[in-house]
């Protein structure tokens, strides 16, 4: 199933916002940065976030980006690639990520590791990888004087990626030749910047209105941090720019003519998903709680977005259209401790204020789901 929907505004209050940590550009430039804060720099106050990896999965980084979302510009620093040796994983960014960084306005800068340590648990594996900061601090002096939108800023650093990947190549043979560590083969990242060059001309091919064909990619798999019960879609959402994006719904239900876009977040050891990782979730309703004109088969349906959080230690459930007493009653028949109680009961209020549902269930229980969409159609 394919859903096309118009993203025009992006309207969300935040509420569960750390205080950020204010740092300067030497603070930055020494990687002294938080993974997110606020960075002060030529009469600019910049909400900025890292990525530990550009494989979303990793590292909860969709959190650290919502933490900075009290700031008007926001920029989040993504590494093209993570290579952690011949016996580690390597990981490239991914169109998708830079497709979603750009709908939520948020600039992003390419960087790569230009240092690391060996691992000593293995014998091509390599650990505490540095950024290069000071060609990172270049990329924002380019931005500072960048007077574009985040989509136009997002797509020329992806056209411009080659130079970042032979950097890329370059520190990463050095660091194998310094470490004497064996790295993956420097061929797929060649191939991996034709595939995000590839990316861009679609995108701007199809914004100018010519016909292509969804990219499946996440679309085929089922995370394991998803505890699914229906069936994945495509969604194709047009901004205000005119830009085409293709994302992908963990799961939709259709009950009564309203479309459930629902976004799925799982614990298998705790009784809720970590915070960092619903906050990931709550990125995802940022988008889905400001679409317009969504339609299915050409034919417009009413959406509603649902943020589900499984756990496989939590017994019942609870959702935030409940009474506030219904809700405490059955965190407490979970042992919820106070703290635990609050954070829940945050969330659930996050999604009372901008107008997504939140629930939390048993996950060997299923039929569940079906009892809390009912209340949203009452």
């Amino acid at each position: 199933m394919e859903i096309i929907a118009k993203l025009e505004n992006l309207k969300f209050t935040p509420t569960l916002l750390p205080k950020l940590k204010e740092f300067n550009i030497d603070d930055f430039t020494s990687g002294k940065l938080a993974k997110a804060a606020v960075l002060s720099y030529k009469d600019n106050h910049f909400g900025i976030s890292q990525w530990v990896s550009p494989k979303r999965t990793r590292s909860y980084p969709y959190g650290r980006v919502y933490d900075t979302m009290s700031q008007q510009i926001r920029v989040t620093i993504i590494p093209f690639i993570k290579d952690e040796g011949f016996d580690g994983d390597r990981d490239f960014i991914q169109w998708d990520t830079v497709s979603l960084m750009s709908l939520l306005n948020v600039y992003v800068l390419l960087g790569y590791y230009r240092g690391a340590e060996k691992n000593p648990k293995y014998e091509n594996k390599i650990t505490n990888q540095v950024l290069d900061y000071q060609y990172l601090k270049e990329q924002l002096d380019r931005l500072i004087n960048y007077k574009s939108s985040a989509l136009h800023w997002n797509l020329l650093q992806l056209d411009n990626s080659s130079e970042v990947a032979q950097k890329c190549k370059k520190r990463y043979r050095a660091i194998s030749k310094r470490l004497g560590v064996k790295m993956h083969s420097s061929e797929g990242v060649d191939e991996r910047i034709k595939i995000l060059k590839k990316g861009v001309k679609e995108f701007k091919d199809l914004s100018r209105g010519l016909a292509t064909k969804a990219q499946n990619r996440e679309f085929q798999t089922t995370q394991p941090k998803e505890k699914v019960i229906g069936k994945k879609a495509k969604i194709i959402i047009q901004n205000y720019l005119g830009g085409l994006y293709y994302l992908t719904v963990d799961e939709i239900k259709i009950k009564n003519d309203k479309l459930f876009l629902i976004e799925k977040k799982h614990s298998k050891d705790s009784l809720f998903p970590s915070i960092a990782d619903i906050k990931d979730g709550i990125v995802r309703m940022m988008l889905f709680v400001n679409l317009a004109e969504t339609k299915i088969a050409n034919r417009s349906v009413n959406h509603f977005s649902v943020l589900g959080l499984t756990s496989a230690k939590f017994k019942g459930f609870c959702h935030n259209i409940m009474s506030e007493q219904k809700i405490k009653n059955c965190l407490s028949k979970n042992s919820f401790s106070p703290r635990q109680q609050k954070t829940i009961l945050s969330v659930f209020n996050e999604g009372k204020l901008n107008d997504f549902l939140v629930f939390l269930m048993d996950s060997d229980n299923p039929n569940y789901q079906n009892k809390i969409l009912n209340s949203v159609l009452k």
